[in-house]
């Protein structure tokens, strides 16, 4: 039999994956649970994505490296149009169906820590929510314990001339990124002597207030919804989400700005 859009797509199966818990089925409840099902696919391709940047600087291939930024960058301003849509849902009518949520929460997204653990966000801590995520808990635990973009980064910008402390290089990769002065002197003299390096930082700080405004938004959309209230599932809420507000992935390229 030929093969068919829905068979490619596996429709029949995605189709069936909405399945709101309230009875009689909320209106706002298959919104909720096809935004953040759609959130999952997005992380997903963004881990498939930044798996290729890290490829791309090991073999020291910037034009890979800046499509594949381009596209993750634009993926990351499409998770923050995604709560526009979310908006059009009031306190009241989330309130309508949040109970049946009963202890699921978004803390438990194991793509989403995968995510932050790939960006050089490594907090062990963050483990403990997914850890019941059959599927999700090994990949996350295995992203914990490999290096970051980050730390690819560093051995691309080795293959562009620039010296790296050894200090730098051999960190642990459980731990978070940390600016560096050593390695901005570097990347200022990058920006300097090879214009076409500085088109890839400017990507990589687009990318990074991509997902500094994506948390953002993502923080005021859920005070706006719950207030100070715990979140779903016992989670910390807002004031937990407020910590992590304008964490830089690449604070060497932001550190270097004062400078220009």
């Amino acid at each position: 039999m030929a093969l068919t859009y829905g068979k490619y797509l596996k429709l029949e199966t995605l189709l069936d994956l909405q399945a709101p818990m309230s009875e009689p089925a909320e209106h706002d409840e298959m919104l909720f649970i096809i935004v953040h099902q759609t959130y999952e696919l997005w992380f997903k391709q963004l881990l498939h994505e930044l798996d290729k940047v890290c490829r791309d600087f090991d073999h020291g291939d910037l034009f890979g490296a800046l499509a594949t930024f381009k596209r993750a960058r634009t993926i990351m301003k499409t998770l923050v149009g995604q709560l526009d849509i979310l908006e059009t849902m009031t306190p009241m009518n989330f309130s309508s169906f949040r109970d049946r949520l009963e202890t699921s929460s978004g803390f438990q997204s194991a793509q989403f820590r995968e995510f932050e653990f790939l960006l050089g966000y490594k907090r062990p801590d963050m483990m403990k929510p997914a850890a019941a995520d059959a599927r999700g808990a090994p990949l996350m635990s295995k992203r914990f314990e490999e290096p970051s973009v980050i730390d690819h980064f560093y051995t691309f910008l080795e293959k562009q001339g620039a010296t790296i402390p050894a200090a730098v290089k051999q960190a642990p990769v459980t731990e978070s990124t940390v600016a560096n002065e050593a390695v901005q002197d570097e990347i200022f003299r990058l920006y300097n002597e090879r214009p076409e390096l500085s088109i890839l930082f400017e990507l990589m700080t687009d990318f990074d207030e991509g997902l500094q405004e994506w948390r953002y938004r993502h923080v005021k959309v859920v005070e706006r919804t719950i207030g100070v209230k715990p979140g779903t599932g016992g989670s910390l809420g807002v004031d937990f989400l407020k910590k992590s507000l304008f964490l830089q992935v690449f604070p060497d390229l932001w550190a270097v700005r004062h400078r220009m």
